[in-house]
């Protein structure tokens, strides 16, 4: 029984959630932190059910090891499962939302590789040279 596993996981949540206060992405982000809040409780929720239909089918198995806690919520559900899939899915809202950010930002300061309307048009009004 240890708590490396947990321990890693928890940290990785830590960071993620340093991330997000810092630039005010996901949960710190003003007047979206409730609607944030549900879509991480509707994705954990959705991986939780996955993960007990698995379970329940017999797909999915908890192996012994040394790096666990030990503690079950679940016939086969480990505790550690259940902080991965809040990991994974607040990983993927600051990932989401940081990646939003970048792309405005660059379509807003009109930088190399960003969308832009006018480029198509712009090819099409070349004069030929005689």
């Amino acid at each position: 029984m240890s708590i490396g596993y947990l321990a890693i996981l928890v940290c990785g949540l830590v960071c993620m959630g340093l991330l997000d206060v810092r630039f005010r992405l996901v949960l710190a982000a003003s007047g979206r932190g409730a609607r944030a809040a549900l879509v991480l409780a509707i994705g954990l929720a959705f991986f939780l059910a996955w993960d007990l239909a698995g379970i329940a089918l017999g797909i999915f198995h908890r192996a012994e090891n040394t790096v666990s806690t030990g503690v079950l919520l679940a016939p086969e559900l480990p505790l550690e499962e259940l902080v991965f899939l809040g990991f994974l899915c607040y990983l993927t809202l600051v990932l989401y939302t940081g990646a939003l950010r970048v792309v405005a930002r660059r379509t807003a300061r009109g930088a190399p590789g960003a969308p832009a309307a006018h480029a198509a048009s712009a090819g099409s009004r070349r004069e030929a040279r005689p």
